[in-house]
């Protein structure tokens, strides 16, 4: 099949899309709306997005009247967020945290979660994540019905269970994010494995390469 995504309808645009590019982060964002209460909704649109700087990127769509969500307002007015990753642990405050509550909600209060204060944000992370990054406001893109979102990470916090023994990685058997896939299909990253590219080849070697058979249904 072949879709040409300039005369798609955009509900089409968006099925393909989010059926195929997956698994994708979630990302509980949190922020603090004007009279002070926490809100964090989930973003499967997220991603990192560069080293150096450190960025990351989140993608919102508008409520469907048009208008924007309380998480873009808050992040405009305060030009900051809070990127909470989610495990199984956290999973089902995070669905709950993507109901579509009133702006006077405390959205960590309603899920049972532990607001804890950043380092260098107003903001407030969630203790039960095993990881959170506080985020400066580094541009924000305006599209028709989507904002795009660039934060600059100026803080990490880490749960020290999800490292390993030396402190420079991830221990797989206790840091295991969940990503969304398609619909209401999420996925975790409890069955993970090493893939490893070859050392630098001279062009002799690389041509005594067999390359993988195809396999055929």
């Amino acid at each position: 099949m072949d879709y040409d995504f300039t005369a798609l309808p955009a509900p089409d645009r968006y099925r393909l899309l989010t059926n195929f590019i997956g698994p994708r982060p979630i990302a509980l964002v949190g922020t603090r709306s004007e009279a002070g209460h926490n809100n964090a909704a989930p973003m499967s649109f997220f991603n990192v997005f560069s080293h150096e700087p450190p960025l990351v990127v989140l993608g919102i769509q508008n409520r469907g009247n048009g208008e924007e969500k309380d998480t873009v307002a808050n992040i405009r007015r305060s030009g900051e967020f809070v990127v909470n990753m989610v495990d199984m642990a956290l999973a089902d405050a995070m669905i709950v945290c993507g109901v579509n509550f009133a702006t006077d909600v405390d959205e960590l209060a309603f899920a049972g979660l532990t607001p804890v204060p950043c380092q260098q944000i107003k903001a407030a992370r969630i203790a039960e994540s095993p990881c959170a990054f506080e985020c400066r406001v580094e541009r924000i893109l305006d599209y028709p019905r989507r904002v795009l979102i660039i934060g600059e990470v100026v803080q990490m916090h880490v749960d020290d269970r999800c490292l390993d023994a030396s402190g420079r990685y991830v221990n797989p058997e206790t840091y295991q994010p969940i990503a969304r896939l398609h619909a209401d299909n999420y996925i975790t990253s409890d069955r993970q494995f090493e893939l490893k590219k070859p050392e630098a080849l001279i062009p002799h070697e690389l041509a005594q390469i067999t390359p993988p058979e195809k396999v055929t249904a």
